[in-house]
């Protein structure tokens, strides 16, 4: 871009408040070709025991993800301080928004699990709603 004339930075995902980092070459090919990877397979199970096991997800990752949120919040809200003491009252309040509104910090094994979690209920959900038109129709035959 600066070949062509255009000042432009790089800024890390972290700092645009994106936490969900690219997809593997491999697990992206699987899901083009509609096949799962087996890695993904293997992550999921041990997802699914920890949860059947605990109830909740361990990942040693979160901390650095929560101490990389806290620093660069940290800073937004500097930037942000800046902005309105040079009378940019507007943009600081936009920037103030923007660090307050980040997506929650959440690491990939975290992710699956929360997606593990909302399926399970959906497929629950969705029997019980069978289980209940079965129901209903059976006191209605025997009235």
């Amino acid at each position: 871009m600066r070949e062509q004339g255009i000042a432009a930075n790089a800024t890390s995902r972290a700092a645009r408040g994106q936490t969900k980092r690219a997809e593997r070459d491999a697990a992206y090919r699987a899901k083009a070709r509609r096949r799962s990877s087996y890695a993904l397979r293997d992550e999921l199970q041990s997802i699914a025991r920890e949860l059947s096991a605990t109830g909740t997800i361990r990942d040693a990752k979160r901390g650095k993800l929560l101490e990389t949120r806290r620093t660069l919040v940290a800073g937004w809200n500097a930037l942000a301080e800046r902005l309105e003491a040079q009378g940019e009252v507007a943009l600081g309040g936009d920037v103030r928004y923007f660090a307050k509104h980040l997506p929650p910090v959440m690491t990939d094994r975290e992710r699956l699990a929360s997606e593990l979690v909302r399926i399970a209920q959906a497929q629950r959900s969705t029997r019980t709603r069978q289980d209940e038109w079965t129901r209903d129709t059976t006191l209605e035959r025997t009235r």
